[in-house]
């Protein structure tokens, strides 16, 4: 290619840069050097004395780890994508012609932050990012209600994550639901162990469209079985940015988790949640953090829903739902599933699309602010 002519590389990068990059965009609004310390403390990095092939960037490949988030791409798939589009080598800072990280090396990258625990402090780190960009709960200014009232506080929900599926004797399920480990279960197969997941669970999922008989009358919402993980999360009601998370298989009780999400630091006035969260357990630990329970109340057993309970809950919705567009932007746009095997790995997976979905949502408030 000659860099000189009409169709060179700098030119075709400036139309790029005209019709609007979007990864420019985000590489002007996160600062990702910001992230340089924790990564090359958690990675080990030495001074090179020992010799060897120096490794890649970490902010590179950090980023290269967003945009797999992103994109919901494989490994080997990543190594294409990297190699193939040039508007992802001006991102990741690589070089056309020059080595960029292949599938192994993309894959040891993001075993090795998850390994150390690194991934959660990265994201802990854009937390803080945010923070000094003004973006505090509940004393920032995304978004205000109707009345001119700052909005705070923050809303909880859970969403079905699926992995692929598995297939196992009654023995075998017994044997997982035990706790034994795939190596424990399968000694002397440790290729048909390496495939097999312990960690994820079956689970019904009931949801989908109201359907109506002919009289009018609801018909009973569907159950679906599926497999894989929960993702729990907890989003400030402002300006809805993921301020905390877990993971568990997708068979944990979303209730359960409560307080594993609720974030009680800089945390003001009311916690949103569905009725799967309500129990008096969960309703005396929110009081004693001085945090106002906006939970769903349940449907009496054996008695109908009085107006006002249903006025109230519906009341709750109209915010609650708020949290509902994460978990589409996360499904839609990124297409959001588990291929890897375990816990640790499915909770790496999510912790990566957590913050990727915070890195969008920022470049939203930034255009919004931008624009007046």
């Amino acid at each position: 290619m000659n860099p000189n002519g009409l169709f060179g590389l700098s030119d075709h990068l400036a139309l790029l840069s005209k019709h609007g990059d979007p990864l420019e965009v985000l590489d002007a609004t996160v600062d990702f050097e910001y992230f340089r310390d924790w990564l090359v403390d958690g990675l080990g990095y030495g001074d090179g004395a020992k010799g060897g092939r120096p490794p890649f960037d970490p902010v590179s490949m950090f980023k290269a780890l967003i945009l797999q988030a992103q994109h919901n791409l494989s490994d080997a798939r990543m190594e294409f994508m990297i190699r193939d589009r040039l508007s992802w080598m001006r991102f990741l800072g690589f070089d056309l012609g020059g080595p960029t990280p292949d599938e192994n090396t993309i894959r040891l990258f993001r075993n090795k932050l998850t390994e150390i625990g690194t991934l959660q402090r990265v994201m802990k780190a854009f937390d803080w990012q945010l923070k000094k960009k003004g973006y505090i709960p509940p004393l920032g200014d995304c978004t205000k209600s109707p009345a001119g009232q700052r909005m705070s506080g923050q809303i909880v929900d859970a969403s079905l994550v699926p992995a692929p599926k598995q297939r196992n004797t009654e023995e075998e399920k017994a044997a997982i639901k035990a706790g034994k480990t795939a190596d424990e279960i399968w000694p002397d197969e440790p290729n048909k162990a390496a495939q097999k997941d312990t960690n994820a669970r079956w689970t019904l999922k009931v949801g989908g469209k109201v359907r109506f008989r002919p009289d009018g009358t609801p018909l009973p919402m569907i159950a679906i079985p599926t497999f894989g993980y929960k993702s729990h999360i907890a989003i400030d009601r402002r300006c809805g940015f993921i301020r905390s998370f877990a993971v568990t298989s997708a068979a944990h009780g979303d209730g359960r988790m409560l307080r594993q999400v609720v974030t009680t630091d800089n945390a003001s006035g009311d916690v949103w949640a569905d009725s799967a969260y309500r129990s008096k357990a969960n309703e005396a630990w929110l009081s004693g953090k001085i945090l106002r329970s906006q939970i769903h109340r349940r449907k009496p057993k054996g008695r109908p829903m009085s107006e006002a309970t249903s006025r109230a809950n519906g009341k709750k919705s109209s915010i609650r739902a708020h949290v509902e567009h994460v978990f589409a932007h996360q499904k839609n746009r990124y297409g959001l599933f588990i291929r890897t095997i375990g816990l640790a790995r499915a909770e790496a997976k999510l912790t990566l699309a957590n913050i990727a979905y915070n890195m969008d949502r920022l470049v939203f408030h930034e255009r919004r602010a931008a624009a007046g």
